[in-house]
């Protein structure tokens, strides 16, 4: 393994794994791979009142759960640990404190209350909020008076003047002027480090090479050099990926839908895919293929290719994806997957004997977009649960539909039982139908889906109706049937009211 080569993904405990930080670990991790390097897993967990132990564990379940199995982290023994920004206080106390004796930071006392007016009062001026630095003459005998009678001030680096710039593998020459920037907070009044200072102190002491996040940490990568130049330490290579848009162009939030690993998780959508379309979003192979496997992602990635343009999210696109994976997965695989939503159903795994439920699973995964969709078809595999629908009743109510039925028993009764149908026997089958109700096509298969699976869609007649059997089949031809006059005027009514 190269050690040359160390990444890191250090994701806040605040809450579940949202697809966007899912995708920066992705990268992340491709990378370490691609170049047989190392990938690191930090929590980030300063923000005390948000951070929290639950959201720690659902993330490192989310990133296993994709496959991204990280080199060193909380879980796992590693020579630059702790990997919990919690636990290295202390770290960040030498530095905060080597910094205030060479005159880099200083110690404010500016109340919030102050800080607000100020920037509201640089806003109502066109200006870009900053801190005025009010507190930057302070002598130390101050401060210590201060301090004696309660008061608790934060720590703010001193930004000096001139431009700061730094090479981004996606973007290029990126440079900010040092004057836009203002003193910045580097401890906060509780003692914790904030964000930028304690991100540079890990990143050198964990000897991160090269640093992959969002766009949204641009501004903050300017603050971290100024850190890393006054501490004499050398900064690590930054790539600034664009961040996942909705259709509407408006970075991807709640109001488009799913937006964390667990919801996806939860609908039924395999880790494969999700992968897939998440390194699709701003990447291109060099195949151009759209389906690729975790392998192929390690042989290929680069930063280099990682388009500048934000990405649109696109459901559909995902969709079809995990369709194509769904339909990939091998039976048993695909079975263990499904069992929850099999539960969930109300059906209980442990009393269905396990090679028909093996076989309905089978028959069901060309119908799959996610796998919580298998809900929607069980109930054509087990009376307890069998119900006709509304549009399957919809076409029941019809008597001419009701003529084909009666027609359909007669040549239903005439099969043996079986669990087998073949090509052959499928079409004599049909052939058989055609002769003795004098329909074809729609016209006979409409009313024979409905009945027989209470459903207006779903997988091929032709491989469900052996695992249904013939009793079952003449049973439900007999329940569509059995509808009394005012049942049918019911559904009727309802089916005119629009109901």
């Amino acid at each position: 393994m190269n050690a040359t080569i160390r990444v890191r993904f250090a994701p806040s405990p605040t809450g579940f794994l949202h697809i966007g930080n899912a995708r920066t670990a992705l990268f992340n991790y491709l990378f370490a791979r691609h170049h047989e390097g190392v990938f690191l897993l930090r929590i980030e967990d300063t923000d005390v009142e948000r951070s929290s132990e639950e959201a720690t564990t659902r993330i490192l379940e989310d990133l296993r759960w994709l496959g991204l199995e990280w080199d060193e982290g909380p879980d796992r023994n590693g020579p630059f640990g702790p990997y919990r920004q919690s636990e290295r206080h202390s770290f960040y106390d030498d530095f905060a404190k080597r910094l205030l004796q060479e005159g880099q930071a200083y110690k404010c006392f500016c109340s919030p209350e102050r800080l607000e007016a100020l920037r509201k009062e640089q806003l109502s001026r066109g200006m870009m909020p900053r801190y005025d630095g009010r507190c930057r003459t302070l002598s130390h005998e101050a401060c210590s008076e201060r301090e004696s009678k309660g008061e608790r001030p934060v720590i703010r680096f001193r930004v000096g003047k001139g431009a700061v710039s730094f090479e981004d593998l996606i973007h290029g020459r990126m440079t900010f002027q040092s004057e836009g920037i203002g003193d910045f907070i580097i401890v906060r009044s509780d003692g914790m480090a904030a964000y930028n200072f304690a991100c540079v102190i890990d990143d050198h002491l964990m000897a991160i090479s090269h640093v992959i996040r969002g766009e949204d940490h641009l501004s903050n990568t300017p603050r971290q050099i100024l850190i890393y130049k006054a501490l004499g330490f050398e900064p690590p290579q930054f790539a600034h990926h664009p961040l996942i848009l909705g259709p509407d162009r408006s970075p991807l939030s709640k109001r488009h839908g799913a937006t964390t690993v667990a919801q996806y998780r939860e609908e039924g959508f395999l880790p494969q895919a999700l992968l897939n379309y998440l390194i699709l979003l701003g990447w291109t192979p060099p195949s151009g293929e759209e389906i690729l496997g975790l392998d192929t992602l390690v042989k290929d990635f680069s930063l280099r290719a990682v388009s500048r343009s934000a990405p649109i999210f696109n459901r559909k696109k995902l969709e079809w994806l995990n369709s194509h994976y769904i339909r990939q997965e091998n039976d048993r695989s695909l079975f263990e997957r499904i069992r929850p939503y099999v539960e969930k159903a109300g059906l209980s795994v442990g009393e269905i004997d396990s090679s028909y439920l093996a076989k309905v699973v089978s028959i069901l995964k060309g119908n799959l977009v996610t796998l919580s969709q298998v809900s929607e078809y069980l109930t054509i595999f087990f009376d307890e649960i069998f119900f006709f629908d509304d549009g399957a009743r919809a076409i029941l109510i019809d008597p001419e539909n009701r003529k084909t039925l009666e027609g359909a028993r007669e040549v239903i009764a005439t099969l043996t039982e079986s669990n087998e149908m073949n090509e052959e026997d499928w079409h004599a089958f049909v052939v058989s139908l055609e002769e003795k109700t004098g329909k074809r096509g729609k016209a006979l298969l409409s009313p024979l889906r409905a009945a027989l699976t209470g459903k207006t869609r779903g997988p091929e007649l032709a491989r469900t109706l052996p695992l249904l059997g013939k009793e079952r089949m003449m049973k439900r031809i007999a329940l569509a049937l059995s509808l009394t006059d005012k049942e049918r005027a019911e559904i009727k009514d309802e089916v005119g009211s629009g109901g």
